[in-house]
């Protein structure tokens, strides 16, 4: 299928397209790399009459640590953020995450802040940024505001942005001395949507656990530092309260069994691989 009509705005400031947002709202949409829109417009499961395209903003092409943080700007593709120079040292989650977000050729055109507007609940970023507690900076005409991603997704391809809104940045914590991190994921085949993806992160304040692919938004728990059988009863706890559906791609049982495999896994890794640099960033 191909796309209804729609007229095509290309702008280079953040207030701009905040401008076409407020008058056009539910009416528009925001095009960075397009490999999800571009999808859902050929599918009509969206008919805007007008496309917004910030992908050549060098407003919104930042990419910078600031007070602690990896700030993303909307325009900023996922390879970009891949090919960082010590992003494995900053924010380590991402390094192991990205690779598992489908092929380089998509992530060469796919923007970060793309992935967290569209909230697809099987993919790493939104994921990503739920175990790190990260955050979304939201721009509209006359303001804007910074939401957790735990208030950010709101259920299935659904988050808090409102139409006069776009993404500006998302923030990413990175890492500090002491806190490992884990990240694992089950698909069909190498860059195709998670069955089921865990992320863990561990510090001296305990375990945090994020799950994708099986709720209809990434879930995170908060747990004390656990191991053997009360980790495998936290597991099992949470893997049962994610309400997993039957579907064709995978029964419920498994993907509550990939929960507790999985989340093996990842705890694993995050207790491998805790920081061993103890100097202060």
């Amino acid at each position: 299928m191909k796309p209804p009509l729609f007229d095509y705005l290309r702008v280079e400031q953040a207030d701009e397209a905040a401008a076409a947002l407020a008058q056009y709202g539910e009416d528009a949409r925001i095009l960075a790399g397009g490999q999800s829109l571009m999808a859902v417009l050929n599918m009509r499961l969206a008919q805007p009459s007008l496309l917004v395209d910030i992908s050549r903003s060098r407003q919104l092409a930042g990419l910078r640590i600031s007070e602690g943080r990896l700030c993303i700007g909307a325009a900023v593709t996922q390879g970009r953020v891949q090919d960082m120079a010590g992003l494995a040292r900053d924010v380590p989650l991402l390094a192991l995450a990205l690779p598992h977000i489908s092929h380089f050729q998509i992530r060469n055109r796919g923007t970060v802040a793309g992935s967290i507007a569209h909230a697809d609940p099987s993919a790493e970023l939104p994921l990503c940024l739920l175990a790190l507690k990260g955050e979304v900076v939201l721009r509209r005409l006359k303001g804007k505001r910074v939401l957790q991603a735990a208030d950010f997704f709101t259920g299935m391809l659904m988050t808090a942005r409102r139409p006069e809104e776009l993404i500006e940045e998302v923030r990413f914590p990175v890492a500090t001395p002491g806190t490992g991190y884990g990240f694992e994921e089950f698909s069909m085949r190498h860059g195709d949507f998670a069955v089921c993806a865990v992320a863990a992160v561990l510090d001296a304040g305990g375990l945090r656990i994020a799950v994708g692919g099986v709720a209809d938004r990434p879930t995170a728990r908060d747990l004390p530092a656990l191991s053997g059988d009360a980790l495998e009863d936290a597991l099992n706890d949470l893997a049962w309260s994610l309400e997993a559906r039957d579907e064709p791609q995978a029964s419920a049982q498994l993907r509550r069994q990939l929960v507790r495999t999985l989340g093996r896994r990842a705890v694993g890794q995050a207790m491998t691989n805790r920081t061993l640099n103890t100097t202060p960033r």
